[in-house]
């Protein structure tokens, strides 16, 4: 797994070991973040981040900072080993169970939010992340989500794009 584009393009990310972390593909993240467009200086948080990669890959386009939320041990750890590996120190970690995270995050305000929990728990959490993601959502912030096509994460939230990319879904949101 790689950067795709900006100042860390091309750098390698390491990435969990195991099944239980299925990092963006470079493919999806390139197509992704091309429909995003200019992310300079936006405040991002990638909720469920595993490896890192998709508010690693905001940073290096020009992100003035990410917090990455994920409760595995194994992915903090990756994470903090990614960012280090690039140099990039404008990247927080938080080892904690993201809705739990969510409902005491306070004042904050993200600009674009990642949010790409385990494919089999999206139904189970869809109402919850509708409810507790708009409230770390700035008033224009991109709520981004990734799911399986055939099981996918279906937020009650303005739906702005929609994509497959294979088994993947790729649903961008406006916060409320």
């Amino acid at each position: 797994m790689r950067i795709v584009a900006g100042e860390y393009g091309g750098r390698r990310l390491k990435a969990p070991a195991g099944l239980s972390t299925r990092p963006t593909a470079d493919r999806v993240r390139e197509a992704l973040f091309s429909i995003l467009g200019q992310v300079d200086g936006l405040t991002v948080l990638d909720l469920y981040a595993g490896s890192g990669a998709l508010g690693i890959e905001a940073l290096s386009r020009g992100a003035s900072e990410a917090v990455f939320v994920d409760s595995s041990r194994t992915a903090v750890s990756v994470i903090d080993e990614n960012l280090k590996s690039l140099g990039a120190d404008n990247g927080e970690i938080v080892q904690r169970d993201v809705l739990d995270w969510l409902r005491s995050a306070g004042e904050r305000a993200f600009d674009l939010v990642f949010c790409d929990p385990p494919y089999d728990a999206a139904p189970r959490i869809a109402q919850a992340l509708t409810e507790f993601v708009p409230r770390v959502a700035a008033s224009e912030a991109l709520i981004v989500t990734e799911s399986s096509k055939r099981n996918p994460l279906v937020l009650d939230l303005p739906l702005t794009d929609e994509r497959t990319y294979a088994d993947t879904r790729i649903a961008i949101h406006r916060g409320r």
